[in-house]
């Protein structure tokens, strides 16, 4: 009979509340939607742990969105943008109950997504880029045009639209630096290593050419067909190539800048300068790669000392 009467006072309130968001705040349709489904998500978990939603505290609400934010075999945990959507939901839900006065206090006011641990990026290994860089093979077109391609990338810590969007103009091999264009049309000079440049005057001279032929093309790489490079041909071009390599589940465009940052520092390049070179408007996005750094080392320092096992525990 308790179970009844909780299942029933949760669907009255929701009804009631869902009818306020639509008739007197003209919330559209599928916010509607989206806020009943979190709210008949909330009633089930009311229901297994047999909680009045009129009497939970804001202890029950953390629980159930920490529930949402664990994966489980029958689910994947729930992203940190519906988690946010969810918890403004309930915010929003019980501040209707407290405002029709159905309750004195607001279980839902301090409510706040879990802390997650920030995911680090992805870096290959010194072998690993090695291994990658040998894949594209022959002297054809396509294989100069990728094997440019991946060196600058590395060798530069491009993005992916800078890479695809670099111009001849902006290319400067006897002074061995480009001119890359980043995030808000913000531009920055970058070195490029001697490897690079090899494999960009190979492709220029013998690749390109024959890719292009009489066409005015701008951009410095391009497709079969002589036209620049799409954003998918690009990926096309990396994930080939990193199968080829054993490497297709760590790898995306945006491996090889992750990798030119974490070498550049592991060599021993201060912030300030890979912050340069990166083009972040933030130091602070790039200290990521101080930590992704710190935790190599650490890798490194239990698999090599024979004696770190003893006190990893």
């Amino acid at each position: 009979m308790a179970t009844l009467q909780r299942s029933r006072a949760i669907t009255d309130l929701t009804f009631d509340f869902l009818g306020h968001l639509e008739l007197e705040r003209g919330l559209s349709r599928n916010t509607l939607e989206a806020y009943r489904s979190d709210l008949h998500q909330f009633a089930e978990f009311l229901e297994r742990h047999q909680l009045d939603p009129l009497a939970v505290h804001t202890t029950d609400l953390s629980a159930f969105i920490s529930e949402l934010a664990t994966a489980t075999p029958d689910r994947p945990a729930a992203a940190p943008a519906t988690l946010q959507r969810k918890i403004a939901c309930l915010r929003s839900f019980y501040r209707h109950l407290r405002r029709e006065q159905i309750l004195d206090h607001d279980p839902a006011a301090d409510l706040r997504a879990p802390r997650s641990r920030a995911r680090l990026p992805k870096v290959l290994s010194r072998d690993e880029v090695s291994r990658l860089l040998e894949q594209p093979r022959g002297t054809g077109p396509g294989a100069l045009r990728d094997r440019a391609l991946l060196e600058t990338m590395y060798a530069c810590g491009l993005r992916a639209s800078e890479a695809i969007g670099l111009e001849l103009s902006e290319l400067d091999l006897e002074a061995g630096i480009l001119r890359a264009r980043g995030k808000g049309s913000k531009e920055r000079i970058v070195p490029i290593g001697g490897k690079a440049i090899d494999a960009l005057s190979a492709y220029l001279t013998h690749g390109r050419p024959k890719l292009v032929g009489i066409r005015p093309e701008r951009r410095v790489f391009v497709n079969q067909r002589g036209g620049g490079l799409s954003r998918q041909g690009l990926y096309k071009i990396v994930r080939r190539h990193a199968r080829t390599a054993g490497l297709e589940q760590r790898m995306s465009p945006h491996t090889l800048r992750h990798t030119f940052a974490t070498h550049l520092l592991t060599g021993g390049c201060d912030l300030r300068s890979l912050q340069e070179m990166l083009g972040h408007a933030d130091i602070g996005t790039t200290q990521i790669y101080t930590h992704l750094t710190t935790e190599r080392l650490r890798d490194v320092y239990f698999e090599s000392h024979p004696r770190a096992q003893i006190t990893r525990e």
